[in-house]
């Protein structure tokens, strides 16, 4: 996967890129020319073709707008009370962990474009399929294509789109392939929150009976739908297909907790890790002015970073004193550390320490954390008890194995696990909880539709809130 990754430079892949340069008008005339419009149609035409679009589309993945940095920590900021701060220089990440965040701001912008180049490269592929003769090769790259589709307007409508699912802002739904600017140009609505989870489950449920149950590294395989399907129906608060789902992948999918939580952040092909985006020293996000651990390293062995990202003492101070997610005093023994290099003295994690490491996405502790709360929701006991299933976490991170647990103390556990890999305000939202003194919900803390889109007198009305 790596060694492709670093060789793709077809036009297959070329050609993807610029024509899905974004969803209106305003990224196709900054980015395409109408004469390119013929490429795709040249470069999709054959399997190499459609096999080097399916490895370009991987690899957007880990650029800084998706996975690589924004995906995961813009949910982070928009939840920084009690949790972290942004002591950096960028003003795009100060507009959104205090939340005033412009309709120009260069984050929301770029996530926006990226997520939405990646689904017209999906759409391009799915599109192409008719050119692989193999038909189990064929659903394969289907399933792959649908799955990352569906995650990304996943992600897109959670942070663009209001929590209420009887909400009508959502996020633009496309899922035809734009090959010329006519086409990108196309006035489009917003869809309601509950279409776009909609076909964010048509998405997934198809990837699921398609995909193997083993697929090469860094690909979606079944047992990653069924896991992303868990996440989403815990979203929208279907605890039972959550549930089911969750303990699927528990029982079957062969993944195990690792003996250390560290070994998830510093170590690729975790046992524990079922999705993770590939990274090396040569294709990252990067380890300038972009990138996960660019921004929460401070440490001066190995990666320093520009430790932007202060993680709360009120936050750390929640871990008990052996739990190895919690501070330890050296660095590298817990997953918080004092910082040593770049403003010194404060609290960073651990778990982004490297630019070239990898990204785990879904972890098996997820699914453990979803099974327990979905059955203390339900009063069921299926595939494990939650009490079962938290000590099991917290046991393996050094922690005392609790006697009995509530629903409080399964959401907390879920905090003090996924702390910063982008779930907290997402899990906020969903549970309706405040930030401090202010909702999670409120509209201050829903991206805008960038404003060039606006702009352009597209059919997309800004979200509520913001001018």
């Amino acid at each position: 996967m790596r060694t492709d990754m670093i060789k793709m430079t077809t036009r297959a892949l070329l050609a993807a890129l610029l024509l899905g340069a974004g969803l209106l008008t305003s990224a196709c005339q900054q980015e395409i020319n109408p004469e390119q419009s013929i490429d795709t149609e040249t470069a999709l035409s054959d399997e190499q073709g459609v096999q080097t679009a399916v490895v370009g589309a991987y690899s957007r993945l880990y650029q800084p707008a998706l996975y690589g940095t924004n995906l995961i920590l813009i949910p982070d900021l928009l939840a920084s009370p009690g949790y972290l701060s942004w002591q950096g220089s960028f003003q795009s990440y100060r507009e959104i962990s205090s939340v005033q965040i412009t309709t120009v701001n260069a984050d929301v912008q770029r996530t926006w474009r990226d997520a939405y180049r990646l689904i017209n490269i999906n759409n391009l592929v799915l599109e192409a399929l008719p050119v692989i003769r193999d038909a189990g090769e064929r659903e394969r790259l289907q399933g792959e294509m649908q799955l990352m589709r569906g995650l990304m307007y996943f992600e897109l409508v959670r942070l663009y789109g209001q929590p209420s699912l009887s909400s009508t802002y959502g996020v633009p739904l496309v899922t035809r392939a734009n090959r010329t600017v006519d086409e990108a140009s196309a006035r489009l609505p917003r869809n309601t929150v509950q279409q776009v989870y909609d076909q964010i489950l048509a998405d997934m449920r198809a990837a699921e009976q398609v995909l193997p149950t083993q697929n090469e590294t860094g690909r979606f395989d079944r047992y990653d739908a069924k896991a992303l399907l868990a996440r989403v129906y815990l979203q929208i608060g279907n605890y039972a297909q959550a549930r089911d789902l969750a303990n699927e992948v528990i029982q079957s999918s062969g993944a195990t907790l690792n003996s250390s939580v560290l070994e998830a952040f510093t170590g690729d092909g975790s046992s524990e890790v079922l999705f993770e985006v590939l990274q090396n020293e040569q294709n990252n996000a990067g380890a300038a002015n972009d990138g996960l651990a660019t921004f929460y390293s401070g440490k001066s062995v190995g990666f320093q970073g520009r430790a932007d990202v202060a993680v709360s003492a009120t936050f750390a101070a929640q871990y008990e004193a052996n739990d190895e997610r919690g501070q330890q005093a050296n660095i590298g023994e817990g997953l918080i550390y004092v910082g040593d290099a770049v403003r010194t003295g404060q609290l960073r994690s651990f778990k982004w320490n490297d630019f070239a490491q990898n990204i785990p996405v879904i972890r098996l502790a997820e699914m453990l954390l979803i099974r327990a709360e979905t059955n203390q929701r339900l009063g069921t006991t299926i595939g494990a008890t939650p009490l079962a299933d938290i000590n099991a976490i917290r046991q393996r991170a050094g922690a005392t194995p609790k006697v009995a647990v509530t629903l409080n103390d399964i959401l907390l556990e879920r905090e003090l696990e996924l702390a910063f890999e982008g779930f907290r305000i997402h899990d906020y939202r969903r549970t309706g909880r405040n930030l401090g003194s202010n909702p999670s919900t409120a509209d201050a803390r829903v991206l805008p539709v960038p404003q060039y889109e606006i702009n352009l007198g597209n059919g997309t009305p800004q979200t509520p809130g913001y001018l």
